[in-house]
């Protein structure tokens, strides 16, 4: 049996040695591969390594702990083209007790700041545990995608002629639409503010620390994160597909699966075709 394998993604340079120091006392076996400094260097890392465990830091800089984690499902390489299983998933979190209770929720296993030995023996023996019984392939990634969903606050699927429910509360990054919906974007153009309603906004595309709004005939900058906005919008008509978009529902003309299963979209009002990630799939489902 080949050794086990390990990805650490933690930016504080100390705590990561120290974690990998106390990981090679109490797991002798275990290679590190890689260790990552940030979110977007442990997608690549692990997506190059295919470790069978990734320890990941909730917060760093740019891409989150979680969000690195729901990228890497999304990359993943499906089993039927060769690819290996998808890593067993620990965060490593200073968060309180009350927001632990949603890993607890999520049966994610995770270890608080600073890392504890006693703890951390824990958690290396369940991993050992999970290693020794590991799900076929397909069934490893669909979990963890069920996990992270919940972790990250995804809307679940829409009820039978309804719209997509909110996930439960208690997550780290919570989703749900606020009490009273933006309903117009302010947009600077030149000298002047344009007004744009939410309404013509057919979709929303991540620009670094922008947002290109798309309405059926016209392009415009908003100053604001994609993940800024999305908590001000109607979640019952705007629905995030992928990290980098956010669709208005009413502009969604076909939903198309290709072979590998894989989602596409075809809008009403523009001609961009914007695939769905993996996390936001389950949304899209026949009658």
């Amino acid at each position: 049996m080949p050794m086990p394998t390990a990805l650490i993604a933690e930016d504080e340079e100390l705590l990561a040695a120290h974690l990998r120091q106390e990981l090679k006392a109490l797991w002798p076996e275990l290679q590190i591969v890689a260790m990552a400094a940030h979110g977007e260097e442990a997608v690549t890392m692990a997506l190059t390594h295919r470790p069978d465990v990734c320890f990941l830091d909730i917060r760093m800089p740019g891409m989150t702990g979680l969000e690195a984690a729901a990228q890497l499902a999304d990359d993943w390489e499906d089993t039927a083209a060769g690819g290996s299983p998808f890593p067993l998933l620990v965060f490593v979190t200073a968060y309180d007790q009350f927001a632990l209770q949603a890993f607890d929720r999520a049966a994610v296993d995770y270890v608080l700041k600073p890392v504890q030995r006693e703890r951390l023996a824990q958690t290396v023996s369940r991993l050992k545990a999970a290693l020794a019984q590991r799900q076929q392939p397909p069934a490893a990634l669909e979990s963890a995608i069920e996990q992270l969903r919940g972790l990250l606050g995804v809307p679940a699927a829409p009820a039978a002629g309804g719209t997509a429910a909110a996930a439960p509360a208690g997550a780290p990054a919570a989703t749900g639409g606020p009490a009273t919906p933006l309903r117009h974007l302010q947009v600077g153009v030149g000298e002047s503010i344009v007004l744009v309603p939410v309404d013509d906004v057919v979709y929303l595309e991540a620009a670094d620390k922008y947002v290109r709004v798309l309405t059926a005939d016209q392009e415009y900058l908003v100053r604001i994160s994609l993940r800024e906005l999305l908590p001000q919008l109607d979640t019952d008509r705007f629905w995030q597909v992928h990290r980098g978009h956010i669709v208005h529902v009413d502009a969604i003309e076909r939903v198309h699966r290709d072979d590998t299963g894989k989602l596409t979209l075809r809008l009403r009002r523009r001609p961009e075709r914007l695939a769905v990630s993996r996390m936001y799939g389950h949304l899209f489902r026949a009658m």
